[in-house]
This record gives structure tokens, sequence and C-alpha cells, in this order.
């Protein structure tokens, strides 16, 4: 049989947290709302915004040249200590994960979603489990889960996303690699994340457990990890999923996929986001990228990520956010390397009409990008009502 890591995971409630109003944003004194909005990657023209964010990443050039992307880990935690999220993170991801080690080298029940997007009752299970943990922590918390939806209360600044198995139809037919994955982000940005990754395989399987915190660094059974220091296309191991769906994005992906096999020490698709994105971490990828991935695909993999050291951005170069529907991830020295071909691709499926907007966001649920909308809305209707006052003076 198999040898699980996974140590006990049955803990008692952390605290229990009483609905409150959302925090107001303070600003200090001779507060600009033009400079607070470029730092947020808004774009502006001139003494006007223009209310929409910029398609491409806000980049700064440091040192020798290189670019530096906008970070996507939460800046906050709120009311919350990270590593208070960060505990019940881990106990919710290790419970599911226990629920899917006892079923690992039992026969499946497979339904389908579509018509290759499977389903095991260990999907189903397995997600039980971890809402049980967090709802008996934080019950007035919001919960995405790639199974049960959305529950919870919309008002509230944390989105828990819940992959209770990712990589179904590696686990139904017992193969490496699949996982655990549960982050939750604070005001849309991700803040704490754990992903139990199995491996192995028939009868000798075992966890692998990625763990991060934003700001706290990334961890791999308890030890730090750093993504690689390869700085060459050439030299480098890359990593990409395909959707079931084969439309434009999937077409398109395969040209990337032939492209890249030809420059680089080869192309993977081993069919487990979080996974492949924790390969990066662990510095054994120098990069992953995807199209069409949800929510809980990516919340707790791109801050492990970025905590390890990595780089995060959308496929076109933009700033991203886990509602978005594209992510490259990478050691950051390859970053924009990689852009060179997948940026092009990228634009060119938007030519074409393919939608690019956020998707799967619980509606009223609010982000941090939002709030900043929301201020440079009002700092522009302030400075309009000023204008007028001033030329009703004159």
């Amino acid at each position: 049989m198999g040898r699980c890591l996974l140590s006990s995971t049955v803990i008692p409630p952390l605290r229990t947290l009483l609905p409150s109003d959302p925090p107001k944003l303070a600003f200090p004194k001779n507060f600009s709302t033009h400079s607070a909005i470029f730092h947020y990657g808004v774009c502006t023209t001139g003494a006007k915004t223009s209310g929409a964010f910029c398609t491409k990443a806000t980049l700064s050039e440091v040192g020798n040249n290189k670019k530096v992307y906008s970070k996507i880990g939460a800046d906050s935690t709120g009311s919350i200590p990270s590593n208070e999220l960060l505990q019940v993170v881990e106990a919710a991801a290790k419970t599911g994960a226990q629920v899917v080690m006892d079923a690992v080298n039992k026969p499946r029940n497979v339904t389908y979603k579509g018509l290759t997007d499977l389903v095991t009752d260990t999907d189903k299970s397995s997600e039980v489990a971890i809402l049980e943990v967090v709802r008996k922590n934080f019950p007035d918390h919001l919960i995405l889960g790639e199974e049960g939806g959305i529950i919870g209360d919309s008002s509230s600044d944390y989105l828990w996303c819940i992959d209770p198995l990712d990589g179904t139809t590696n686990f139904a037919h017992g193969y490496p690699s699949f996982a655990v994955s549960v982050g939750v982000l604070f005001r849309g940005k991700p803040a704490a994340a754990t992903v139990v990754e199995f491996v192995g395989g028939p009868m000798c399987w075992n966890t692998r457990i990625f763990s991060a915190a934003a700001g706290k660094g990334a961890f791999a059974n308890g030890e730090k990890i750093h993504v690689s220091g390869t700085d060459k296309v050439e030299q480098s191991l890359l990593v990409t999923g395909f959707g079931y769906d084969h439309d434009d994005p999937w077409a398109t992906n395969m040209e990337l996929f032939k492209d890249f096999t030809d420059v680089s020490r080869g192309v993977r698709r081993l069919g487990a986001a979080a996974v492949d994105m924790c390969h990066v971490a662990l510095g054994i990828a120098e990069a992953y990228w995807e199209y069409r991935l949800k929510p809980w695909d990516m919340a707790a993999g791109v801050l492990i990520v970025e905590e390890a050291g990595g780089t995060v951005s959308c496929m076109d170069g933009g700033k991203f956010s886990v509602f978005d529907r594209s992510v490259l991830v990478s050691n950051g020295l390859l970053h924009a390397k990689l852009l060179e071909k997948i940026g092009p691709a990228t634009e060119n499926l938007k030519g074409k009409g393919i939608d690019f907007s956020v998707w799967f966001k619980p509606e009223n649920y609010h982000t941090e990008q939002e709030l900043v909308n929301q201020v440079q809305t009002e700092g522009y209707k302030e400075s309009r009502k000023t204008c007028s006052v001033l030329a009703n003076n004159n």
C-alpha cells in the first residue's frame, strides 16, 4: 500500500469571526489619487483618468534594464494574520488529500462533465472535507469550489478557491501527477496557498506539500524553495497545458508547443495546473503557461511561484488576476523572452474576437482593483467638481 506523509489534520476552530463591514481604505494627507492609481497600473491620460486598467503589465526598469512585473500576492490579509490563514489553508488541503490518498488505489466511479472532462466521487468527497475545515474556522468567508460552486457571503473580503482534485484524468488512470489545491484571496489577491502533490504511482503513492503566504516565501515539505537560475530558453524545460475544447486557443497553444519544443530542452504536458506551477517554484521547470484556466486552478499555484522568486503575468504580458483566462509563470529570468512568442500569439487571438475578459468572479465580490477604480472615479468626480466651482467663481 502507498505510504502517506500527511499528518493528522483534525484541528479545532482557530477562531470564530463575527461578520463585519469591509475595512475602509485609509489615505494619508496630500494623497494623490493620480499617483495611487498609477501605482496599481491604471491607465491615465493627463489630468484625466480613463477608468480602465492597462492591457500591458505595469513594468519598471531597474538595474541592467531588467523588467520587473507587477506582484500578484496580497499586500495585506486584513484582520486575519497571514499565519492563521495559512494554518487553515494547509489543514484544509491536507484533509482533502487524505480523502484522495484513501481512494488512490481503489476502483474509481467516473462520470463526465463533458465529452472528456471527468469527475469522480473522490473529487466530490475531497471538496466536502475541505469545505468542512474552512467553514468551521471562517464561517463568514466566501468559497468558490470546482464542484460545489459559490458558497457563503459575497461581501466578504476573503475568497477561498478550492480544487479538490486537480488532474482528475490522471487520478482516474492512476497516473501522476495530480493534487489538491487550496488558496485564499484577500480582495482578489492570493494571500495563502497550499498544494498537496501526489507523486510516485500505483502501490507507491506519496505526497509533496507546497505552501506559501504572501510576503513569507514558499516551501516544499517545510523547506524553503526557489525558482531556477536558468536564463536561456535553449537550456530550459518548459510546461504547458491544453483545455478540453479544440478551438482557436487550443490550436494557438499547439503551435506554441511546437515552437518552444524546437528551441528548448523540451516542453511537457502533465495535466495538472497546480502541479505544473509548483514545479516551476521548485526549480525543476523554468516556465508554465496555459489558456482558459479557472480561479481554483491557479489561486494557490501562482502565489507559490511568486513567493519562490518567480514571475506571474497573463499571456499577453498584462497584469494577472486569478479571474483571467490565461497565465504565464516563470523563473522571471525568461519571462520577457517567452513573451516574445506567447504575447503576439495571444494578441492575435484577441484580434479574432476570442474572449479574454474575467470569468468565474463571484457577483458582488470586490477586488482591490475595483476599490482602486472606485477611488479613481471618486477622485475624478471631485476634481471635476472643484474645477466647476473655480470656473463659476471666475
